[in-house]
């Protein structure tokens, strides 16, 4: 499953989707408060994904570009897939404790619906 919850923190590394030759993707991770009230916000676009942890919910207020959102079990199993345009407001799902985001259609490229797996796999924080 990679790391867990608590290992987690503000950074990158990797999402893979399970199953045979399932696609590896870059991936940010923003588990800080600021880092996820950020979220994609500013950006034109993203390559890869941002998973946003803990969360059960977001909102595409201030958005440029429409997203595609995986909201993920503690198990990092996919509960639902969206996609939303720029200014909405997501529901609440009160059993996700991670959402994952992406450009829209990219989560269907990656095999993404509900009850796909995923590994969480964080790059190590640097020295220092």
């Amino acid at each position: 499953m990679g790391r867990s919850l608590r290992g987690l923190r503000d950074g990158t590394g990797t999402l893979t989707v399970a199953g045979a030759g399932g696609p590896v993707v870059a991936l940010e991770v923003a588990a800080s408060y600021r880092a996820r009230r950020r979220g994609l916000l500013g950006r034109d676009g993203i390559a890869g994904a941002l998973l946003l942890t803990p969360a059960n919910s977001v909102h595409t207020f201030g958005m440029r570009f429409p997203i595609d959102v995986a909201h993920l079990d503690r198990s990092f199993t996919v509960l639902s897939v969206v996609t939303m345009r720029p200014g909405r407001l997501g529901a609440l799902r009160p059993r996700s404790r991670h959402v994952l985001e992406a450009e829209a259609g990219a989560m269907a490229g990656w095999g993404l619906r509900p009850g796909t797996r995923l590994t969480v796999t964080a790059d190590p924080s640097p020295a220092g």
